[in-house]
């Protein structure tokens, strides 16, 4: 069985990263931050990245709606 704190890595993730990781398009994880709907990211001078732990956080969240 895979748990979620073995599923992200230990690094920041590329939009790239989280799209594959959550199996959507890479223009969903941009429409997400424009909607302010996504996990909350930052800029690393002109490159955005997300924590692990946020994301971590936000799809808790969401699982937390479901239930």
């Amino acid at each position: 069985m895979v748990t979620m704190n073995s599923a992200l890595p230990d690094r920041f993730l590329t939009p790239p990263d989280l799209a594959d990781l959550l199996g959507v398009p890479l223009e969903t994880i941009y429409q997400w931050r424009r909607k302010h709907t996504g996990p909350r990211g930052f800029r690393v001078g002109r490159h955005l990245r997300y924590d692990p732990e946020e994301v971590r956080r936000w799809i808790a969240g969401l699982m937390g709606e479901v239930a």
